[in-house]
This record gives C-alpha cells, structure tokens and sequence, in this order.
C-alpha cells in the first residue's frame, strides 16, 4: 500500500495533484490511499506520526498556518524512509533554503513550470524506489524491526495466541498486530496463498496444486494453498515466469 500525503492549500491544485496520482497509479499493480489536506494543522501532525509505511509526501511550501519546510523537519525526526517532493510558487526564493537544510528530499518542482508533467515522472521515480525496498520496517510493542524481505518464507497466523507468525530462515517472529496491517508493509514479491498465509515467491520452489502444497528453497514445506487462492496463485507466478 502507497501512502499519498499531499499538503496545499490552493484547491485547484490539490485537485490537480490528486488527478495526476490517480493517472499514474492506474498502470500500476500496487493498492494506493490518497490523503489530502489543506492545511498543515492538528490532522496533518497527527498521520506524520502514524506508523503507516511507504508514504509519499507532496508538500506546499507555505499554507496559512505553517510551512512545508516546518513539516519536512517535523517528519525526519523519526522518519528517515518516506519520500517528500516540495512543490511551491517560489522556487527562486525558498531553493537556496531547501539546499542548505538536511530534508533529504526528492524533489523540489516549481508550480510555474509544467508541474504535473513533473510530478508525474517524479511519483513514478519514486514508486521505483519503494519498490526496490528489501527490507520490512515496523514497530510492535516498543520494538522496532527491520527484517529482510529475502530471509521471510511465509506469514500466517496463530489463532490460540491471537499473533501473526513472521517465518524467516532463522526464528520465527510473534507480532501483535493483524494481518491487514503486515501486508500492507510487503512489495509485490509476497501473494496471499490462504486466507492466513501469505508466502515470498523468490523463495519458492515449487508448488503441488493437487496436494496443494508448497515448498521452499530451505527444504520446508506449507499445506496452506487454498482453493480460492489457487488460480490467483497460478496466474501470478506463471506472469512472474
């Protein structure tokens, strides 16, 4: 799942930024959510300090009560991974004040130039780095993991400890959130295989559709190959071919 945050308060262009999110998105194959704000208020503070992954900042440089340099610092205080593109009708004056601080930022588009031809090639570039992420980042409990996506076989549920099982090559993790909340934090190399199960297809070796079983490069074998899921399963993987 894509996270879009856009803060601007001029409507016409909040609606044109929107517009041009939706046409890039429609190409791609990845789940995306849009949250646009007007203004960098209470709410705006309130989903930079969400722990939702792979966002996506599009930030005015000046609203009515705060600036998009003000957030940019507000979000790299615990926020070294999501991606902010500035975008602001003062290039000029703010260009040399974006240079000298340490925002890490993407990109810097002027609105007096064709700014959603930009934007759009500038989101795309973007996606192309959230999705060469090979790592998962999250926090659960007062504990903050970053597990490799290479080292992950599959992810399922315990139901009597109410827990998602995270199985790697070398322990297994017990997370307390839900199942929704971890697939939203996996690139396209992951398929749901069951209602419960969602598996790493780089590390699969083969997959018995009558047994309905699947096996993994270590040697380990699942049983959890649903029947809803196997056609799913078999179109993904032969695309993936």
């Amino acid at each position: 799942m894509i996270h879009f945050i856009i803060g601007e308060d001029n409507r016409f262009i909040n609606k044109q930024i929107l517009e041009t999110i939706d046409k890039v998105m429609f190409t791609e194959k990845t789940e995306y959510k849009k949250h646009p704000y007007w203004d960098y208020n209470s709410k705006f503070i309130e989903i930079i300090k969400r722990n939702i992954p792979n966002k996506i900042y599009i930030l005015d440089i000046e609203t009515p009560s705060n600036t998009g340099l003000e957030m940019a610092r507000k979000i790299r205080e615990k926020d070294i991974d999501s991606i902010i593109i500035f975008l602001t009708a003062y290039k000029d004056e703010y260009k040399e004040t974006v240079l000298e601080n340490e925002f890490m930022f993407f990109a810097f588009i002027s609105k007096q130039d064709d700014y959603q031809t930009i934007l759009t090639e500038k989101i795309k570039k973007a996606l192309q780095i959230i999705s060469k992420k090979k790592a998962i980042r999250f926090l659960d409990c007062g504990i903050l993991y970053t597990i490799p996506t290479k080292d992950i076989l599959y992810i399922t549920t315990d139901t009597q400890e109410r827990k998602i099982l995270l199985i790697t090559d070398y322990t297994t993790f017990k997370i307390s959130k839900s199942m929704t909340e971890i697939e939203s934090l996996l690139s396209n190399d992951f398929i749901k295989t069951h209602k419960s199960c969602i598996i790493n297809k780089d590390r699969i070796i083969k997959i018995d559709m009558r047994e309905k079983k699947i096996y993994f490069d270590n040697h380990e074998a699942i049983d959890l190959l649903s029947r809803n899921f196997k056609k799913n399963v078999k179109k993904e993987l032969l695309a993936c071919s």
